[in-house]
């Protein structure tokens, strides 16, 4: 594995992933987690979206021919579970009552579909094709750790914008990843809909 194979595995899942857009989704969904568990739920999060995302690598396509599950049925169900996430964080006005655990968020939604949603996975397939096991699985684990990092220093984040400011920028969040869940299960409906 050359380096120059490494970055053109890196850029299209570093896009895919999109952690620095996920950031304020992340802030979201974590407000009810308490300060200590944070370090936890960078790891857990990070493991389960390894283990998922290096199933995929190696046995992503054989897997899915073996169940009859497809790519498109994978964006339905991520879609449709980010849509009820982002629903109850726009209904809810007052987070912080809501104590959650990191092992009941850490591995879904933000392990899985968070950092490795439907849109990662159906990059990782397609690069293993392209670039093979090596590169693809390489730039995988750099993106987790790369999301790790950005959704650890979320802290600075919100000593930087306030109290306040985040809140409104997790409620934005929310509308957005909404609409983001509508496109996706929209998607994986119409691939649904051109094979039958």
């Amino acid at each position: 594995m050359n380096l120059h194979t490494f970055w053109l595995c890196f850029v299209p899942l570093f896009i895919a992933a999109d952690s620095i857009g996920a950031l304020p989704v992340f802030i979201s969904i974590t407000q009810g987690v308490k300060k200590r568990e944070f370090p936890k739920l960078i790891v857990i999060s990070g493991i389960t979206a390894c283990i998922v995302g290096l199933l995929f690598v190696f046995v992503g396509e054989w897997i899915l021919r073996l169940m009859g599950i497809s790519v498109a049925d994978f964006m339905v169900a991520g879609g449709s579970m980010l849509f009820v996430i982002s629903l109850g964080d726009l209904v809810t006005f007052e987070k912080a009552t809501r104590r959650v655990h990191a092992e009941e968020i850490g591995p879904v939604p933000i392990g899985v579909p968070l950092i490795v949603g439907p849109g990662v996975l159906t990059t990782v397939m397609l690069l293993v094709k392209e670039y093979g096991f090596v590169p693809t699985t390489a730039a995988l684990i750099a993106n987790i750790v790369v999301a790790g990092v950005i959704f650890a220093s979320h802290s600075f984040i919100i000593r930087i914008m306030g109290k306040n400011g985040t809140k409104i920028i997790s409620k934005i969040a929310s509308l957005f990843l909404a609409a983001i869940a509508v496109m996706i299960v929209r998607k994986g409906l119409f691939i649904i809909l051109q094979r039958s």
